[in-house]
């Protein structure tokens, strides 16, 4: 059945606004057309699709892998450009939670499921259950 993730795909309103933010934090252009582009983060395919973007009020987001030698960086790259802060962090690792250019809800985490799983080791969360399987 499923294997992996294969690709992202995002709505924008405005392809020029998200490629440049996009390229701005890392990722690597491939090749755009008048209504979308291809980029690339590592082995992640990101694709941008120009289309009326609808956001809605949950906890729905991506997040991406950052070193902790290039949090600070960024935070400061986020804050001085003006890019707003969806929500603050309150779990292991840190993380900064940010709006793209369209509304998406993205995050750059440092860490990992590992890690994660460690700490709840440590505290879990309300009626959490173990499964045999965990890591």
């Amino acid at each position: 059945m499923l294997t992996g993730l294969n690709h992202i795909t995002l709505a924008t309103e405005n392809i020029s606004e998200s490629i440049e933010f996009y390229s701005s934090i890392g990722f690597k252009l491939h090749v755009r057309w008048e209504k979308g582009a291809y980029l690339s983060l590592s082995d992640l395919w990101f694709c941008l699709s120009k289309s009326r973007v609808d956001s809605n009020d949950d906890y729905s987001h991506i997040a991406f892998s950052i070193c902790d030698s290039d949090f600070e960086k960024l935070r400061s790259f986020l804050k001085s450009n003006k890019v707003q802060e969806w929500q603050e962090n309150s779990s292991e690792g840190k993380s900064i939670y940010f709006l793209d250019p369209n509304g998406h809800k993205l995050e750059a985490h440092i860490g990992g499921l590992e890690s994660r799983l460690k700490e709840l080791k440590e505290k879990p969360y309300k009626q959490m259950v173990w499964f045999e399987n965990e890591m």
